[in-house]
């Protein structure tokens, strides 16, 4: 496996691999990454969907990708994820997924038309005391302590970062500035969180720093992400003949492990699956497995022991056993390079939060909407462009409206609105409870103080005028806690011969960030063209961190506009300036607003 960039690789198609017919493929968990991988065996490794076999726990696909109808409680989205143009692997799967919405076009045609016609951006970013304008005017107000903060992170080496939280890292100048607002809210960051993750991610999108603000670097589907990326690729691999069987629950895995001799590693292979199931037909309890059945094993989940709450009952925090985690407990057991699952997922305290989902039953509801958004809701078209963070919340409660209507069985006179908090434990501003104690009922309330409803009219437009679910997620930033190398083992582990990890909790090669749906297919694509090796690169993630117009745009945006200002006497700068403007260089630095512009 190796990997490339350009149109020479990306266009490119593999020759079949060799020994692909006497080859079977087994995947634990029908989330994304794994529907990734069984599309990239079938496309580029050309093995037979009847090959191949997923099991999954729950009863429908999707993992975190969620987006449902249930009937006594109302729509639930756990989540949103948030897409941009550089997510070269997720894009690289769905040019070659049917759409099921616009005939004669993949799923990347339609979204890129979609966002081409509608492109997106907020128009209200944050708002302060009901729903004012918080007047943040797109400024990161980073002072130059902050803003050495960033760079000493940004130059700092990998193994600087491994173990530290981002408090440790970044002083109270940059917690405490617009920029660390944007950033935890967009992203879900807390400030005990990875220093490493933070700084990954300050590489891998410094393309987009312009753009957080105004999130006007993103891109969203039409749909929740279950209707619009989840079900066109499941139907298409049910069409390909891949066999789905659900309520099925891996136990565990067996390996023969022999030791290496010298500096070869040791050799590793998966030789049985074991599962429990409630399906009906489902086949035994377990497969053993050859060399030529290999394995794809998704470990931990950030949405593991969710529990949905309803408009009357809160939602339970289940800190009870939580089988996926429990799988890589006994996985890693095995062998030091499998990982160690607990540095993620035993710190339920510093991982959970809540999300809620509020539909709107009055029509008095979606002109609050309105009126922060600057946006019809009910147009068809972007509303919020992205989350409005309440930036005086005690529970630092953030919401968004995406197109509507968001679910395709949505009727016509309603509104979807996603709403979370990072801090779950605090008391409200309206409701006096922690939004973990919180009813739907009480949520809605909280929201509605938040974007202006007059305090009289909350109680009834609370009661009647929404129906909302909670849901408190025990692990939904687990991959975030501070980490060193090897606690996730890589994709596919040094001397194995037929099974890799995929996922967000498994380490690519590549300086690739988690918590992206990017990541969830860039795993399983370094999998599956590892096992099989396929001839083909596997895109490396956008270079903007060594392109200097992306690093001197990102400079200026950091800075607010402010140039730079250089020591001395201004006629002797101005001479200074004029010299270096007259090369390359120089021309860089006046057109990113770096430095004043003193060419006659």
């Amino acid at each position: 496996m190796f990997y490339s960039s350009g149109n020479y690789e990306a266009f490119a198609r593999p020759r079949k691999p060799a020994g692909v017919e006497e080859k079977t493929a087994w995947f634990v968990g029908a989330g994304l990454s794994s529907l990734a991988g069984a599309a990239f065996l079938i496309r580029d490794g050309q093995m037979s969907g009847d090959k191949i076999t997923i099991l999954e726990r729950l009863g429908l696909p999707g993992g975190a990708l969620d987006g449902i109808k249930e009937p006594k409680k109302g729509f639930v989205i756990r989540g949103g994820r948030e897409m941009e143009n550089h997510f070269e692997c997720l894009w690289d799967l769905f040019r070659s997924i049917p759409s099921l919405e616009v005939e004669g076009a993949s799923v990347l045609d339609e979204f890129y038309w979609l966002n081409k016609d509608d492109p997106n951006s907020s128009l209200q970013r944050a708002t302060v005391e009901q729903g004012k304008d918080a007047g943040t005017d797109g400024l990161f107000t980073l002072t130059d302590k902050a803003q050495k903060d960033i760079i000493r992170v940004f130059l700092a080496t990998r193994e600087e970062m491994e173990n530290k939280r981002i408090d440790e890292v970044f002083g109270a100048d940059f917690l405490a500035s617009n920029f660390w607002m944007y950033w935890r809210t967009m992203f879900a960051f807390e400030q005990w969180h990875s220093a490493l993750e933070m700084k990954l991610y300050l590489h891998r999108f410094i393309h987009h720093i312009g753009g957080l603000p105004d999130f006007s670097a993103l891109k969203f589907t039409k749909y929740n992400q279950y209707e619009s990326l989840v079900l066109p690729l499941y139907t298409w691999l049910l069409d390909q003949g891949v066999t789905f069987h659900f309520d099925t629950e891996v136990t565990d895995v067996d390996f023969a492990i022999t030791p290496g001799v010298g500096e070869e590693p040791s050799r590793k292979q998966a030789t049985r699956l074991h599962w429990t199931s409630g399906e009906s037909g489902a086949p035994g309890d377990g497969v053993d497995l050859t060399e030529d059945d290999l394995l794809f094993m998704t470990i931990g989940s950030l949405t593991e022991n969710s529990d949905n709450g309803d408009h009357h009952t809160p939602a339970r925090l289940d800190e009870g056993p939580a089988p996926a985690w429990d799988l890589w407990r006994r996985i890693a057991a095995n062998d030091p390079s499998f990982g160690r699952p607990d540095v993620f997922g035993a710190h339920i305290p510093e991982t959970k939060w809540e999300s809620a989902t509020v539909t709107t039953l009055d029509a008095r509801v979606p002109a609050y909407i309105e009126r922060i958004c600057k946006r019809d809701p009910f147009s068809g078209k972007v509303v919020t462009g992205g989350i409005v963070t309440a930036t005086d919340s005690a529970w630092l409660l953030s919401w968004t409206v995406n197109r509507q209507p968001h679910f395709k069985a949505q009727p016509a006179d309603q509104i979807v609105v996603w709403v979370y908090s990072l801090f779950v434990d605090t008391p409200g501003d309206y409701v006096k409870k922690p939004m973990q104690a919180c009813t739907g009922e009480e949520i809605t309330a909280e929201w509605l103080y938040h974007v202006g409803v007059p305090v009289e009219e909350i109680a009834e437009l609370a009661a009647t005028g929404a129906k909302t679910v909670p849901v408190m997620m025990p692990y939904v930033t687990s991959f975030f806690m501070p980490r060193q190398a090897g606690d996730r083992p890589d994709v596919v582990p040094a001397g194995s011969v037929n099974f890799a990890f995929i996922g967000q909790f498994a380490e690519t090669r590549e300086r690739d960030c988690i918590f992206t749906t990017e990541y969830s297919v860039r795993t399983p694509m370094e999998a599956v063209y590892t096992l099989l090796g396929i001839e083909r690169g596997v895109p490396e993630v956008f270079n903007s961190t060594y392109d200097v117009r992306s690093l001197l745009a990102a400079t200026g945006r950091l800075r607010d506009g402010e140039e730079i200002s250089l020591p001395g006497p201004h006629f002797l700068t101005d001479r200074l300036l004029g010299k270096l403007e007259r090369n390359v260089v120089g021309e860089l630095l006046v057109d990113f607003g770096l430095v004043k512009d003193v060419r006659s």
